[in-house]
């Protein structure tokens, strides 16, 4: 995909015309203003947009993306900024533009346990509304006080309780976006089933790049009648892996499946002082949730397998109070860093659950040999990994050794049949990891989506899907006659 560069030869003019159509405080041009939307949550990369555009209406905005279209100028669509892969990075011959005055809870239908809402409205508001109605939205990101729903569509956000409820895709049934055309299309329908190709999975994680979300339909789902969470204290990381593959094996589906691997429990316990066990290798979050009778005999079965597989100083918490001291061990992990270090480099990635302790140990390794300190929490039940690189970012030795050492992390989890993603998308951070992953055949089906839905390339240009040129350089193709493989394909 070719994307087309500005073709404005007047910047004051387009400013003025998106003046005309965005509310008097609406487009932010001042330095000062323009410096807040330099980077999303991943800070190692930073740019200044050349406006911000702060529409209020869907109006606004299928005018501002006809008037960038016209002008050729880029659209960057950002939410809360809680992106952890540099997905919102402004273009600075681009306009960034924020969707966070569409905050708005349109609707809670507890008879169809459907929420409406607008995509600046954040994942936890959601919930808490529809408490009172007996209901909540699954997916939680540890970013779910602050992230919003738009954020979490283009990102294809999880967290703890992905293993049993799924991704944002999995609890999604509508959304109203508008494309660079300044149409507005709607995806999906009312029903988990909707007729024709499923263009909401389509769009769920697409990460801006083929239309701006002006509206969503959520799914609901009725509160748990019990809920149980059980913490136990592991060896050795073999074990601990093992206990997560016989809890899985043995049919139970848990809410939550979460561990920290030693260091996180060090840095943890020094932070939230609540007598963690630091000694042990790995420590194992396992919640449980359903029907009483049917939690209970969860339970039973959890406990004898964690003991079974080497699991000692086992907790138990059976209500919310009990749950949150607990959970304060597992959800303490990122504050806990800035304890112990000035900066943190977060390196997402996932890999089939046999290979955690192996990913795990390999992790290890690889801290030592770049003399750097490495702690993991993640989400076991689905492989899904969060190292934490400890380091300083004001020295650029640092820096330069971090980005290095999360990239061998990477590469590691592709070599065991992993994914660089698990729900933090590609953004600019992990693109030429991506020639990595996907296969051209991949990439080309990427172009021709892109195509149907941004001909001009003009939305969020750069992020998720490297050029074919990109990844023929990586990979070191051979070029023939001076052409790269699949000459036809448009290339960005």
């Amino acid at each position: 995909m070719q994307v087309t560069e500005s073709r404005t030869a007047d910047p004051a003019g387009l400013l003025a015309a998106l003046r005309r159509v965005l509310p008097a405080d609406g487009l932010l041009t001042a330095e000062a203003e323009r410096r807040v939307y330099e980077c999303d949550a991943l800070s190692n990369y930073r740019a200044w947009p050349l406006a911000v555009a702060l529409p209020d209406t869907v109006g606004q905005v299928q005018a501002l993306l006809r008037l960038c279209k016209e002008h050729g100028v880029p659209v960057v669509p950002r939410g809360a900024g809680t992106g952890l892969s540099a997905g919102a990075l402004p273009r600075t011959d681009g306009i960034l533009l924020s969707m966070t005055r569409f905050d708005r809870l349109l609707e809670i239908d507890p008879d169809n346990r459907v929420a409406r809402v607008q995509p600046g409205v954040r994942n936890l508001a959601v919930s808490e509304a529809a408490a009172p109605l007996g209901l909540f939205y699954a997916p939680d990101p540890s970013s779910q006080f602050a992230s919003s729903i738009g954020g979490n569509i283009a990102e294809n956000s999880g967290g703890v309780h992905c293993v049993k409820y799924g991704l944002t895709t999995h609890n999604l049934l509508e959304v109203t976006l508008v494309t660079m055309d300044g149409e507005l299309l709607t995806v999906g329908g009312g029903g988990l089933d909707g007729p024709g190709c499923d263009l909401l999975a389509l769009v769920t994680g697409s990460e801006g790049m083929l239309g701006v979300v002006v509206e969503a339909r959520l799914k609901l789902l009725p509160l748990p009648e019990s809920i149980v969470l059980l913490q136990a204290a592991f060896p050795d990381l073999e074990r601990a892996g093992r206990a997560v593959m016989d809890i899985v094996a043995a049919g139970v589906v848990p809410a939550g499946l979460e561990m920290m691997d030693q260091v996180a429990v060090e840095v943890v316990e020094g932070y939230i002082q609540m007598g963690l066990p630091v000694d042990a290798a790995a420590l194992l979050f396992c919640e449980l949730d359903g029907a009483t009778a049917e939690v209970e005999a969860q339970l039973e079965r959890v406990q004898a397998l964690m003991r079974a597989c080497g699991g000692y100083d086992l907790r138990l918490a059976r209500d919310a109070d009990e749950r949150t001291r607990l959970w304060a061990g597992r959800k303490g992990a990122f504050p806990a860093m800035g304890r112990v270090s000035p900066d943190f480099y977060i390196v997402y990635a996932t890999v089939p659950r046999r290979h955690l302790a192996g990913i795990l140990r390999r992790i290890g390794e690889l801290a030592a040999e770049y003399g750097q300190r490495v702690a993991t929490a993640f989400h076991a039940g689905d492989g899904n990994l969060h190292p934490l690189i400890l380091y300083d970012g004001a020295v650029p030795e640092q820096v330069e050794r971090t980005e290095k050492l999360a990239s061998r992390i990477l590469d590691e989890c592709l070599a065991v049949g992993g994914t660089i993603t698990g729900e933090h998308g590609i953004g600019a951070e992990k693109i030429d990891k991506a020639c990595r992953q996907f296969a051209d055949p991949v990439l080309e089906d990427y172009f021709a989506v892109k195509r149907a839905f941004d001909p001009s390339g003009l939305l969020n240009p750069g992020k998720a899907i490297p050029t074919l040129t990109r990844c023929a350089e990586l990979r070191g193709s051979h070029v023939h006659h001076g052409h790269l493989p699949h000459p036809e394909l448009d290339r960005f």
